[in-house]
């Protein structure tokens, strides 16, 4: 079931996005910059489906989260700051759950999973503040 994430996928659509990141805490300025453009998202799945690499890239950065499936980690995120993170894949969905380490952070939650008709959807939650992003596989 992994297999259907592994390759590039190009960013089609945001809902609610900007809102997410400012309950998240991401600043005003890397919001702004954030919601310009237009991510080309790569998975890489290894070790029979324990391993993955997933790769955001746009024309500001490059960012990288290797991990291990159902094993906590500390990570650090594409807007900076430093959470525990788990992913899990449960039906079809690889989930992430960030714990905040910092007391004045939240928690949030993803999850990421193709859609009926083959779209990439994450759908993200932190606190009441929910959001979605939908990519399209790259040809």
């Amino acid at each position: 079931m992994s297999d259907k994430f592994v390759g590039k996928w190009n960013l089609e659509s945001s809902e609610n996005f900007d809102e997410f990141m400012k309950e998240v805490g991401v600043s005003f300025l890397t919001r702004k910059a954030a919601g310009c453009v237009k991510p080309v998202l790569e998975f890489a799945v290894s070790n029979a489906g324990g391993h993955w690499r997933m790769t955001s890239t746009s024309t500001f950065t490059t960012w990288n989260c290797e991990f291990d499936l159902d094993k906590e980690f500390e990570q650090k995120t594409a807007d900076g700051r430093t959470v525990k993170s788990i992913f899990t894949f449960e039906n079809g969905k690889l989930i992430e759950k960030q714990t905040k380490i910092k007391a004045d952070e939240k928690d949030s939650r993803y999850e990421r999973y193709i859609d009926e008709s083959g779209k990439l959807i994450i759908a993200m939650e932190c606190g009441s503040v929910k959001a979605k992003r939908v990519y399209t596989k790259a040809t």
